[in-house]
């Protein structure tokens, strides 16, 4: 192959002859300077952190859409169907991802599940860490969420970070707005990365702790344009991630889009590619090849450093992309899950209302952000029964235990703006119980006996039309076709914005993180309603503060 080689090391573009043999580079031979005349060849693409099941798709549905857009690598958090399936669950992701040549780094989820605060499918204790990580596909401490563990020296917590010391091994962090002593002694803990950070001021703070910031761009949480002037700043402490991608996203780019975007910016070409290409695979350590000499022939070639048009993708010397179109397999996986709840009716998702109490706590959903607002509303009550305000955006919300049947918790949200109808999923992080937001009870109780006789999916309702995409493979990922998983995706995503008039860019994404206890400041687990600044339950009907 002749090409333009982007070196990112000597940080130079020579025309180049690249030799390939048994699946390495053998040879690199110089030809002269840069000639725009040939396409151009660099490292691949790495998603910095990544949860493949937030796709729905399996690890090889996954990497073939991702190699289309030049991605050769993600560090891969597996914790989705950990908390359903276990350990069992993570050498699930290891097992289907090796069946492509694509290179999945998988961790070692830290906190399965995320808090004692809700019911999971199962428990990763200190002693599975460790038998996690001394396996050769386990790269990393996956990240570690339970931040007020670490805080208090909890010793559960404090042996599953040894045990990644032990193994020399990465650690993760999670610790969206934290700032100050606290900071500083969570990052002294052992955390290398944190990829929750919204504000430019508190990533800068972190990486003068010691930690890399990985700049997130994913389906719901976009945190781009606030921390990018970091990349000029601190060029070998940046990486790109996308954290969750929904297919119809996934499909119309990945960390190509991040790079394309940066250097539009004006960002230096060389810090754009060390966040992309070179400072996950330095920092994981990853089996990733960097164009040199004996390292596994894994590049992309472009058509130039303007536009940046992924034109093919190499791993192991094989071409996996070609112009747009995925050369990997389209396999079926096995189907493994664990779903054991019986079907719910309109009185299941009554909310009583306490006696003399006149508001309700409300979830305040923020665009583009995991983070949410804890604000008060005046709701009308029926029969002793809060009713919602659909004309004031306010709508329940209910998270159901898909594990074992008991009653849903409910509660109130706002600014997913549903005029009418119910959305449901069983991608309901960390813990996975079917979680749902609708403008009435009736619609509600559809939308999740839709997702239980499915044993896990997503699901959209009003009076006249039912919309569901199974989700059959742990309730998280189906092993369909990428492509096809997400036209349907992207159909039921129409749906709701359209009929049911959801306001949100990407709804369901955002209804996945509203039982995600660990992000502020006010989320519902099936257990109840949670304050995630206090770290406690807290009333629907009762003063805010107490």
């Amino acid at each position: 192959m002749i090409a333009n080689l982007v070196n990112l090391f000597d940080k130079t573009i020579q025309k180049a002859e690249i030799f390939i043999d048994n699946g390495f580079i053998s040879s690199l031979n110089i030809l002269g300077p840069e000639n725009p005349a040939f396409p151009y060849v660099l490292p691949g693409f790495v998603d910095a952190h990544v949860h493949i099941e937030s796709s729905m798709l399996t690890p090889v549905q996954f990497a073939r859409l991702a190699v289309v857009h030049g991605t050769v690598a993600t560090v891969s958090d597996p914790h989705e169907i950990a908390n359903v399936l276990g350990v069992d669950g993570v050498h699930y992701m290891i097992e289907d991802g090796k069946r492509v040549p694509f290179k999945f780094c998988f961790g070692a989820p830290s906190c399965v599940p995320a808090t004692v605060f809700e019911t999971a499918g199962a428990v990763i204790d200190p002693e599975d860490i460790r038998q996690l990580l001394e396996k050769p596909e386990i790269g990393y401490l996956a990240e570690v969420m339970n931040f007020p563990a670490v805080l208090n020296n909890d010793p559960e917590m404090i042996a599953k970070i040894n045990w990644a010391k032990h193994y020399q091994k990465p650690i993760d962090g999670h610790a969206p707005g934290l700032r100050g002593t606290q900071a500083k002694t969570y990052a002294e803990a052992g955390m290398t990365t944190d990829h929750e950070c919204f504000t430019y001021a508190e990533a800068r703070e972190k990486i003068s702790y010691g930690v890399k910031i990985l700049i997130r761009e994913g389906s719901a949480a976009r945190n781009f344009d606030a921390l990018i002037p970091l990349l000029a700043e601190f060029p070998e402490q940046i990486m790109f991630c996308s954290d969750d991608k929904h297919p119809d996203n996934l499909v119309e780019g990945h960390i190509n889009l991040l790079v394309k975007r940066a250097l539009a910016l004006g960002y230096d070409l060389w810090n754009v590619l060390h966040a992309a290409c070179l400072n996950p695979v330095l920092h994981y350590r990853l089996p990733v090849g960097l164009l040199r000499v004996n390292d596994p022939a894994d590049f992309i070639t472009i058509d130039n450093l303007t536009d940046f048009n992924i034109l093919q993708t190499w791993l192991n010397g094989a071409l996996v992309a070609a112009n747009g179109a995925s050369l990997l397999p389209d396999l079926r996986s096995l189907h493994v899950n664990q779903f054991d709840c019986l079907p719910k009716t309109a009185a299941d998702f009554e909310c009583p209302a306490e006696k003399g109490s006149s508001q309700v706590r409300v979830i305040e959903t923020i665009e583009g952000q995991l983070i949410t607002n804890a604000v008060l509303a005046t709701l009308s009550q029926e029969n002793g029964l809060w009713q919602t305000a659909p004309e004031k955006d306010i709508l329940k919300i209910t998270v159901v235990n898909r594990y074992r049947h008991e009653k849903p918790a409910v509660a109130f949200i706002k600014n997913f703006g549903l005029k009418a109808g119910a959305i449901a999923s069983s991608v309901g992080h960390d813990s996975h119980n079917i979680i749902s937001i609708g403008s009435d009870d009736a619609s509600i109780a559809k939308a999740v006996n839709l997702i239980i006789e499915c044993k896990g999916g997503i699901s959209a309702v009003n009076d006249s039309l039912a919309h569901v995409l199974p989700l059959p493979i742990a309730g998280l990922m189906t092993d369909t076709d990428g492509y096809q998983v997400a036209d349907m995706y992207t159909a039921m995503d129409r749906f709701v914005k359209d009929a049911l008039k959801s306001t949100l860019k990407s709804p369901y994404m955002s209804l996945s993180f509203m039982a995600l206890l660990v992000i502020p400041s006010l989320k519902l687990s099936d257990k109840g309603l949670f304050d995630g600044e206090k770290f406690q339950f807290v009333p629907v009907s009762q003063e805010l503060y107490t």
